[in-house]
């Protein structure tokens, strides 16, 4: 028998699935309620190499995934260039990734991951038809499975490792069906080169409108993963209709997305604000993760750090500056069992010209306007208050593909005091954003945009 069963079927034996973790690290305990420390528990390791072995089993009428034999509870985010300590310290223990060819080294991320008790989702890039890659293109896909096969063979033996991520949303807004041939000749080369951890791939799409094409084309995978917004909410749903026996990751689920919201008569998205999205984050989890962990063996919220994507405050649960939002508080909570010591700061309403986002915000160039936000600290602590105005958002990029920054513009915010401030609206016709931030002068934010037009 290979070291990883690959097939999983509902029988009511426990039945081993490909898994494996090419980890060194040791396991570690869950956490006590209330607690984010992490106490190291002994984990059995496979042959020399260090990785600890990962597996799913099927038992009681629920999948369950078990890392050195125990059982394995991922409390999970996205990390790219985010404060990994500061995730260990809240009581997360995975992170998934996501890796170009050019990105940082991949035993770099998972020795760190070791240094703080973590485990990692590694992401072996492939290429997505929407960047230009063919999966006609026969040499083109033959050089991309000994790339991955190169992946494999540095990671698999690393104790950090969790399980292999192949490719993020390569379904985006693809034509050709052989994308799948291929993540499935890249999960079976694993199982031949590593018995220790399991297969997924990251969609972006329902699976039930793939699920012909998952069974027929990528059966070799152990695990359906599944990147979802405010739709997180039909996730159970799309599990009944997509009808495969396998277990499922959210790789990545987080606020409403940019293209779910309402928008403006001109077009720019409606973003709510941090309070607003701290409520939907715990929503959804325990709408959709908690109760359905028979078949959801693991999530990973978005994003742990922070990046433009439409603006700079859309998907990150951190500020640039490093600042912590609400939706860290939310995390601490489902990860611990109980609200962080300090909290961040609570957004109300915000106005501008004494109307909200929804009500089409027109301005005259150059003319005074004055704007107000309702903010509180849950600590009593002393808040301060940053305005910021930038252009709207040109970007038309999908799947997170890297945005450019809007530019700000100077000069256009006067004085200001407590939640309001006084303003002059831009010299220059077109769509811009008003910003504020709120600071508890503690490492936590708040913050609140709002579109505006000027004519």
């Amino acid at each position: 028998m290979r070291p990883l069963t690959r097939r999983l079927t509902r029988v009511n034996a426990i039945l081993v699935v490909a898994l494996t973790l090419c980890t060194s690290c040791e396991q570690h305990a869950q956490p006590a309620p209330g607690s984010a420390a992490q106490s190291p528990a002994p984990a059995s390791q496979s042959r020399k190499s260090g990785a600890i072995p990962v597996q799913i089993v099927f038992e009681d009428g629920r999948y369950r995934l078990l890392r050195g034999g125990q059982p394995y509870e991922i409390r999970g985010a996205g990390i790219g260039a985010g404060d990994i300590e500061a995730f260990a310290a809240h009581g997360g223990n995975s992170f998934r990734n996501w890796r170009d060819r050019d990105a940082e080294d991949g035993l770099r991320i998972l020795d760190r991951a070791q240094q703080h008790g973590l485990t990692v989702s590694m992401c072996i890039p492939i290429g997505r038809e929407r960047q230009g890659f063919d999966y006609d293109d026969e040499e083109a896909v033959a050089r991309q499975f000994e790339f991955a096969r190169s992946e494999v063979l540095k990671y698999r033996d690393h104790p950090a490792l969790l399980a292999w991520i192949i490719g993020n949303e390569p379904d985006l807004n693809h034509t050709n069906p052989k994308v799948f041939d291929a993540i499935n000749d890249i999960s079976k080369m694993i199982h031949q080169l590593d018995g220790n951890h399991p297969t997924t791939t990251a969609l972006a799409s329902n699976p039930a409108k793939l699920a012909g094409i998952l069974e027929d084309r990528a059966p070799d995978l152990d695990i359906i993963s599944l990147q979802k917004y405010a739709d997180v909410v039909n996730v159970p749903r799309y599990i009944e209709e997509a009808g495969i026996e396998r277990p499922y990751f959210i790789t990545e689920w987080g606020p409403a997305g940019h293209w779910e919201v309402a928008k403006t008569a001109w077009g720019a998205p409606i973003e709510l604000n941090s309070s607003e999205k701290a409520a939907l984050y715990l929503k959804h989890y325990e709408t959709v993760m908690a109760p359905h962990r028979d078949r959801i063996i693991g999530s990973y919220v978005f994003l742990w750090g922070q990046k433009q994507e439409r603006t700079p405050t859309w998907y990150g649960l951190f500020l640039a500056d490093g600042s912590e939002t609400e939706a860290v508080d939310v995390m601490h909570y489902i990860w611990n069992g109980s609200w962080p010591a300090n909290r961040a700061p609570r957004i109300g309403s915000m106005l501008l010209d004494a109307k909200s986002s929804r009500e089409d915000v027109i301005l005259e160039a150059g003319a005074p306007y004055e704007a107000r936000v309702v903010a509180a600290d849950p600590d009593g602590d002393r808040l301060e208050y940053r305005w910021e105005i930038m252009r709207e958002s040109e970007a038309v990029q999908v799947g997170g593909d890297e945005e450019q920054i809007p530019d700000v513009v100077a000069a256009m915010v006067g004085a200001a005091k407590d939640g309001t401030v006084a303003l002059a609206a831009p010299a220059e016709a077109g769509a811009y954003r008003l910003f504020v931030y709120v600071y508890d002068g503690r490492g936590h934010a708040g913050h609140a945009n709002l579109p505006f037009l000027v004519k």
